[in-house]
């Protein structure tokens, strides 16, 4: 049985690769993302709103980052967020961090700062106590690269 690669499967690969480049995300990276997000959620899907990422449109220096994640929930014992991660979609290594919440948090916020390797996606997925999961992504232009670039 050959494996070969028809023209139109090329096209196909060469259209998804192309449109992932445009996004910042390597085929490459954008599967290792889905791999943690999938992780993450045990394959659930997740929803898009509830997530607010500040990060600045533009960081004229890589090296430091600053990024704050809310997630909108009143943080009652019957109606709150779990947990969310932060993924860096076109850094070598995409994990960047995971809060933890409760009830007794009283608002599921954090911040911290990250490096970023050049203009690309942050990632931020929320696992609500419900089961349910939110997802944003805000894309923030690196004029200095974090990782030696």
């Amino acid at each position: 049985m050959s494996h070969h690669v028809t023209r139109r499967t090329a096209m196909a690969l060469g259209g998804a690769a192309l449109v992932a480049g445009v996004a910042g995300i390597t085929p490459a990276h954008a599967s290792e993302i889905d791999e943690r997000i999938s992780e993450f959620t045990g394959g659930a899907e997740a929803q898009s709103g509830r997530i607010s990422i500040d990060a600045p449109e533009i960081a004229e220096n890589g090296n430091t980052v600053p990024i704050g994640i809310t997630v909108d929930s009143p943080m009652t014992d019957d109606d709150f967020v779990e947990a969310v991660i932060v993924l860096a979609a076109g850094n070598p290594r995409p994990g960047v961090a995971t809060f933890h919440f409760s009830p007794a948090s009283g608002e599921a916020a954090a911040k911290t700062r990250m490096r970023l390797a050049k203009t690309q996606d942050i990632v931020a997925v929320a696992r609500m106590s419900d089961g349910s999961f939110y997802r944003e992504n805000r894309t923030v232009k690196v004029t200095i690269g974090g990782c030696g670039g």
